[in-house]
C-alpha cells in the first residue's frame, strides 16, 4: 500500500513537472517586437545588397514583414544612400518615390535630386529586401529590391494595414516634417511601393 502511494505521488509530481516545462510562456512585449527582436543587419550586409553608397541609419531598426503577400519574410531597413540611382544595375534593386508619387512627382530621376534641405534627413531611405525560398531576405537571391527614397521618417514599424477588402502588411512611417506625429504608410500594391498618409500618432 505504502509502495501505490509513493508511485502515485512520483507519477503526480512528473506530471506537474512536464506541464511547467510545456507550458507557453506568455509574451511581454507586442508580437511585431518580439518578431522584431531576431533580425540582425550590418553594414557590411546592407552594402553588399544595395551599394556602398548606402549606409546603416542610427537609430530606427530593421523591420521583418511578409510586405508582398508571397508567404516568405522581407525585410525593411532604414538606411541613407548618397546615390540612390548609381547602383541600381550593378546591384539589382530598383529605386523608387512613394512619397513623390503620391504627390504628383513620380519621375524618381528628378525626384532623386530633390533630397531634404536638412542635412540631417539628405538621403534618407528604406531599403526593402523581398525574401526568395527558405533563407527569404538572406537568400544570396532575394526575389526582388527596392529603394525607397525621399520618405520623412524618424521611425518606422511594421503593422497591418486594411485596403478594400483584404489586409497588407505594410511599412508604418512616423514623419518627421511639419506637424510632428504625422504617420504614414508605405505598401506593396502587387506592382509597386505606394505611400498612404494615416494621420494618427503611434501612440
Amino acid at each position: 500500500m505504502l509502495l501505490l502511494r509513493r508511485l502515485v505521488i512520483l507519477a503526480l509530481v512528473f506530471l506537474a513537472t512536464a506541464f511547467v516545462v510545456g507550458k507557453e510562456p506568455t509574451p511581454d512585449k507586442p508580437v511585431e517586437e518580439i518578431k522584431n527582436a531576431s533580425v540582425s543587419v550590418t553594414e557590411e550586409f546592407v552594402q553588399s545588397e544595395f551599394g556602398d553608397s548606402c549606409t546603416l541609419l542610427k537609430g530606427p531598426m530593421p523591420w521583418k514583414g511578409d510586405f508582398d503577400g508571397d508567404g516568405v519574410e522581407d525585410l525593411a531597413i532604414p538606411a541613407k544612400c548618397k546615390n540612390p540611382l548609381v547602383d541600381q544595375a550593378e546591384y539589382g534593386f530598383k529605386a523608387l518615390d512613394p512619397y513623390g508619387d503620391f504627390y504628383g512627382y513620380g519621375n524618381v530621376k528628378i525626384t532623386s535630386e530633390f533630397g531634404s534641405q536638412d542635412p540631417d534627413m539628405k538621403g534618407i531611405s528604406v531599403l526593402v529586401i523581398h525574401g526568395a525560398g527558405p533563407e527569404a531576405w538572406r537568400s544570396e537571391t532575394p526575389k526582388a529590391k527596392f529603394l525607397l527614397i525621399n520618405l520623412p521618417y524618424k521611425s518606422l514599424s511594421v503593422k497591418k494595414l486594411q485596403k478594400g477588402k483584404r489586409k497588407v502588411t505594410a511599412i508604418y512611417l512616423e514623419e518627421q516634417r511639419e506637424g510632428d506625429g504625422i504617420v504614414s504608410a508605405v505598401y506593396w500594391d502587387g506592382k509597386k511601393y505606394k505611400y498612404e498618409p494615416v494621420g494618427a500618432n503611434f501612440e
